[in-house]
């Protein structure tokens, strides 16, 4: 039996400027920062979200909170304490996937959160490795865990992050912390090159998760659970580029937990037992937001009419 999700969502993470550079020539500057595009998803479509993160009092910096602003997402007081804001500048390739280099600092603010006001706290990326902020960001899921659902998105970053021998430590830890998982299978070739995706997902889920979701691109996206796997099939849709597609997936995971009453801590038990049904609902509403996302140029996820017109 679940109980009614009280509380918002706390996300966790860097936000920064992207600097897109296309293949046509042209390039776009836009706010981003992959916890930042989870925030902004969740607030599109209609859930309370806050972002604890780290941005500068300058142009790029008011330029971020307008843009989450926007959208519905509160910044937490004490996030525009930088020196500067970060940037980080994408190179599409002609089919729209993109490679990334950045500038950027990351430390988590000295603030005071009261942990009974949050339903989920996620985090992933660059936030949540990053020294000396990602020592931060440990210490706010496991203040929240007794309150709040725990997620997290590897969502790697190899040019930043160093070797993935240096990073699956961290990345284990964060699974362990985590009661909902989102993973691409690009990550996984990364972290563990040669095993299988769901195998890996089966290894993470008995690490602590009660569900490990693999994004597989194209081909849709396929979860592990106690009571088995499931997948569901991508979306076919044009492909502008696929900023932001698996944020916007990450955003559209937590809203359909939320909708099937399983967040906070007091649901982690129907949580554990979620049923292949319930599943398949999920996914199916991540893979549209999804599909919307990459069908228009840049980190640019539905908001929830947008995504219920679609449904009609």
């Amino acid at each position: 039996m679940t109980r009614a999700v009280a509380g918002d969502a706390l996300v966790v993470g860097e936000a920064l400027i992207d600097v897109v550079h296309r293949a046509d020539g042209t390039v776009d500057v836009h706010p981003g920062g992959s916890p930042a595009n989870v925030a902004l998803t969740l607030g599109r479509l209609g859930r309370p979200a806050r972002l604890l993160t780290s941005f500068g009092g300058d142009a790029y910096g008011d330029r971020i909170r307008s843009w989450l602003r926007a959208s519905d997402v509160s910044v937490v007081e004490g996030s525009d304490g930088a020196a500067r804001t970060s940037v980080a500048t994408a190179r599409l390739s002609e089919t729209g996937s993109a490679t990334y280099e950045f500038e950027l600092e990351w430390a988590l603010p000295p603030v005071t959160l009261d942990p009974a006001e949050t339903a989920v706290v996620h985090t992933g990326s660059i936030g949540s490795v990053l020294e000396p902020g990602a020592t931060g960001v440990l210490s706010v899921l496991d203040a929240h865990r007794a309150h709040a659902t725990v997620t997290y998105d590897p969502n790697l970053r190899p040019s930043l992050m160093g070797s993935a021998a240096a990073v699956a430590p961290r990345v284990d830890e964060l699974v362990r912390r985590s009661d909902v998982v989102k993973v691409s299978d690009e990550d996984l070739a990364w972290l563990a090159p040669g095993r299988d995706p769901v195998d890996v997902a089966r290894g993470w889920l008995a690490l602590g998760p009660s569900l490990v979701v693999v994004t597989l691109g194209g081909e849709g996206a396929v979860a592990v659970t106690a009571q088995g796997v499931t997948g569901v099939p991508a979306e076919r849709v044009e492909v502008v580029d696929t900023v932001g597609a698996g944020d916007s997936f990450m955003g559209a995971l937590i809203d359909g937990l939320w909708h099937e009453g399983l967040l906070g801590a007091a649901n982690r038990p129907a949580l554990r037992a979620i049923s292949g049904d319930a599943v398949e609902r999920v996914l199916a509403r991540c893979v549209r937001v999804a599909a919307i996302t990459v069908s228009r140029a840049g980190a640019n996820p539905p908001r929830r009419a947008e995504l219920e017109a679609t449904e009609l």
